[in-house]
Order: structure tokens, then sequence, then C-alpha cells
């Protein structure tokens, strides 16, 4: 009898394994089995959830865990993007909280260094979808590659005094960000189902996705979530301020609120409850402003002035990678008349304005590129500058530093003729994904293959250098050299420093309580 007894439970345990076993393009993540796709050796998979849809009484709240399924779970098709103006290529929904997998690994023990990309559009756009930042070309050279995606817009940063009452830690407003931090963490718990490596994960992304990983950097939220850092066109060091420009975007919990209670009534609301009532498309303005939707210094995500956090060594110490593009402000700056240019300066930065006219000059009836830069080192330039002498000053690991300068090819009678390099135009490189037509060259070609490899050698190596690839020091007290990364990669000084100078005086000043008192 117990011989009958024991053959019937070896028979059971042998149907339960032949039930549970994977197939090459199936992987098992805590909340179930997924079904993925095998492209060009790659594993890829997608439209994984890492939270519950954030609707209903979760809009407005932070991320909650994602929920079992039975069965296998079919992840080849990407997600929709978050609610916002547009039309992304996956469409947009409110039920946006997915990500996506490309991975080399063919067996879950490879421990294969994780990449995570955070994209960008001023918290307001964006999509983990967008062909421009597909992840096969990075995962070929021997990562995997992880897209997320967040909430934006007024739906991801929506601050208000009924929000912070009902929240267990009395604050509101930056969803988005926990938004990022929850895929991280569901990044730590699976990621080795994928074959990579919970303890080599580096975080990158551009503009309002490099401004993020300023912030994860400097949250104590996302502390031990990731190993390194890259920011294209971010860094957030600048003081919080009431009235808001490129560079100078963050308020305080008490100002966002404000707005927040400003923002239920011009919807004909008088509660929260009744606007979680209404259609997430309501939510959408029907012109966007800069910043439609934005992180807020909360004292929780956020818990302070990033650059006095910094200055105290109170941030997430790992090896980053930081830079912009030579004409950032191509892309912000659309007055031609030098009189209003001019007067925009007086505006914005008061005793300081002349100063920075003379270390940016605007000549009469022209707006040239010293103009631009000013723009582009106020949104940009000063904040890597910043955070790269501040890591160097207080932190314990490396800083990279560049400078992106690969110029397009614009036709003579085009307004943008002889102009730089544009915000955004760097995504495409890293991605790998340059456009095979007569505008690219192979100059272009070089430089996408040198930062696809300095990406990924940073995230396998904790540095960009390697074999192949022009040697890439650490910035710091000893060395000032930096990246460019135009014609081909070589070492240059820091652009316009001694202008930036002058900005570090302007944000210095704004620290203090007269420039606090002036910039409300």
């Amino acid at each position: 009898m117990r011989t009958i007894k024991f053959f019937a439970s070896l028979f059971v345990m042998v149907i339960t394994v032949s039930c549970t076993t994977l197939e090459p393009d199936q992987i098992k993540v805590e909340e179930g089995i997924l079904q993925g796709t095998i492209v060009n050796g790659l594993t890829i998979f997608k439209g994984i959830p890492f939270a519950k849809p954030p609707v209903g009484e979760l809009r407005w709240k932070a991320p909650q865990p994602a929920e079992k399924w039975e069965g296998i779970k079919q992840a080849i098709e990407f997600a929709p993007a978050p609610m916002q103006g547009g039309n992304p290529v996956a469409g947009k929904s409110e039920d946006c909280l997915y990500l996506n997998v490309w991975t080399p690994a063919k067996t879950p023990d490879e421990k294969v260094p994780v990449l995570v990309w955070i994209y960008g559009g001023g918290f307001s756009f964006g999509s983990a979808s967008d062909p421009v930042s597909d992840g096969e070309m990075l995962a070929k050279k021997g990562v995997v590659l992880v897209s997320i995606s967040y909430r934006v817009g007024q739906l991801g940063f929506l601050a208000h005094p009924e929000l912070s009452a009902e929240s267990p830690v009395g604050v509101s407003g930056n969803y988005g960000l926990l938004d990022q931090i929850a895929a991280l963490e569901w990044i730590q718990k699976n990621i080795a189902a994928f074959g990579g490596d919970p303890d080599k994960v580096t975080i990158f992304g551009e503009s309002a996705g490099g401004i993020s990983v300023s912030m994860l950097c400097a949250s104590p939220l996302a502390k031990g979530l990731f190993h390194g850092a890259i920011s294209q066109s971010g860094g957030s060091f600048g003081p919080t301020r009431s009235t808001t420009y490129p560079g100078e975007n963050m308020k305080t919990l008490k100002q966002a609120e404000a707005d927040g209670e400003a923002f239920v009534k011009n919807h004909g609301a008088s509660s929260i409850a009744e606007l979680r009532e209404m259609e997430a498309e309501k939510f959408i303005p029907a012109g966007w402003t800069m910043p439609g939707g934005w992180p807020i210094v909360d004292g929780y995500v956020i818990p302070g002035d990033q650059y006095e956090l910094y200055q105290e060594g109170k941030y997430n110490d790992v090896p980053v990678l930081i830079g912009y593009n030579s004409d950032e402000g191509a892309s912000f700056m659309w007055e031609k008349d030098s009189k209003v240019v001019i007067n925009n300066v007086k505006t914005r930065y008061g005793k300081f304005a002349d100063a920075l006219l003379q270390a940016y000059p605007v000549e009469e009836n022209s707006v040239p590129k010293t103009a631009r830069d000013l723009m582009r080192d106020a949104a940009f330039g000063w904040h890597t500058w910043s955070w790269a002498q501040l890591q160097s000053k207080t932190g314990k690991s490396d800083v990279y530093y560049y400078y992106f300068d690969q110029h397009p090819v614009y036709p003579e009678d085009s307004p943008m003729f002889g102009y730089g390099s544009p915000h955004g135009q760097d995504v495409a490189y890293v991605f790998q994904h340059l456009d095979n037509n007569s505008q690219t060259s192979e100059s272009d070609s070089e430089i996408s293959e040198a930062m696809g490899t300095y990406w990924v050698n940073f995230a396998k190596y904790g540095n960009p250098n390697g074999e192949g690839v022009p040697e890439w020091p650490a910035f710091g007290n000893e060395n000032k050299q930096i990246m460019y990364l135009g014609s081909t990669p070589h070492l240059g000084s820091v652009p316009s420093e001694e202008a930036l100078k002058v900005l570090d005086a302007y944000f210095e000043w704004r620290r203090t309580p007269n420039g606090e008192d002036w910039a409300k």
C-alpha cells in the first residue's frame, strides 16, 4: 500500500512540474507567467503591469502592487501611454502603469546588467513605446533593457489639501515619481527571472526623464533601487519658485496645493471626490503650457532643495553619467526680437540680468546663439555643471560629464541652418535608431555607436570605458575635462564655464531670503 501511495504522489509531482515548465519565450514573475516573443536573438516582453491601474479611487494615489493572474498573460503588445495631449503610438489611457523588457539572456541565472529607460516630455507627455527608444539595439550590446511608464500632467502631479489629508504620509503631488519608484521596486523583485542582475541596475532618461533620474538620486525612497544613473539634458538643482521658468520649475507643497485648489475650481468641482468622477480626458489641456504637470518639493519623495541636499551629502551616491546638448535653447527660445529677449532676461533674473546679458550677449536687432545658450544653461547646463561639481566634492562615486554637439544637417533655406544640437536629438543616437537617409553621415554613425557603447559599458562596469572607444576620464577636482560627443568623441573643457559662474551667483542669491522673496 505504501508503495502505491509513493508512486501516486510521484506521478502527481511529475504532472505538476510538467504543467509549469516554461517555454523559451515565457517568464514567471511574482504575479504569474508571461508570454513574450523571440525576435533577432532577444526575448521581448511588452505591456507588463507593475502596479494596479490608477483609476477610480486610485486616481491621485500612490501606486499599488499589481494583482496576480491565472494562466499565461500575453505580453506581446505595448500598453497605452498615460493620458496626455496628442496621439502616442500605442494609444493612451489612465490605465498606464506597465513596463517592457528586452533581454539577451537565455537563462535566468546569467545576471546581465540592467538599463531602465525613463521617457521625457516635460512631465506632460511621453511613452514607453516610442519607436526612437526601442530597446533592441542596446539589448544586443549586452544589457537587459527595460522601459517604464509613469503618470504625467495633472493626473501624475496634482497636489491638493484634500489629497494631502487623505495620504498616510500627509503629502500629495508626486504620483508620477512614485510610479517610477514602484517600477524600480518591481524590477528588483523580478528582473532576475529575465536573466537580469538586480544588483546592477542603471536608470537613464532624457529631459523630464533625465530630471527624474536626478530626483531619484535625491530621493530616500529610491535608495538601493539602482546602482548607476545617466541623465541626458536633466538635473534639478534650482530652488523653488512660485512663477516657474525652464530650470526653475520646482514649487513647494503649499504652492502646489494652492494651484491644485484653483485646478479643482476651474473644472467646476468643489472637491477631489467630484474630480474623481470625471472622465480622464477632461484633464488634458486644450493647449499645453510649461509646466503642465511637474514634481514638487514635498518633503517626502523629494525631501528638500536638491542643491542643498547634495551640499550636505544627502543623496543616493552612485556613479553618474550626465550631460546636455549644444543648442538646447533652440528648442525653447522662439523670440526673434532682441528687445523682447532683453526684457525677458530682466524680468526673470532681476539684478543679475545685466551680468548675464554680458555673459550671454544679445546683439541689437539679432538674437545669436549666445542668447540661446543662456536658455540652454539655465535649464540644463548649469544643473549638469552643479551636479558634477557637487558630487565630485561630497560623494564617493565617479562623475562622467559630456557635451553632445553632433549638428543636424539643415537645408540652407531652413531657419535652423547653422544651429547646433537641439533638445532631444541625442535620444536616437543613444538607442542607435538613426534614420537611414541621405542626411545621416558616417560621423553620425560613429557618434551613435560610441554613445551606445559608452552607455552600455557604464551599465556593466560603473564607468563608460572599454574597448573601441576613446578613454573618458572621471570629472572632478583633479580633472575638469569632459567628453565632447560630436564629429568624433574627444575631450574638451566645460562650455561657457565663466558664464556658468554668473548663473551660479544668480542661483546662490535666489537661495537667500532676498532672492526668495523676489521670486515670489
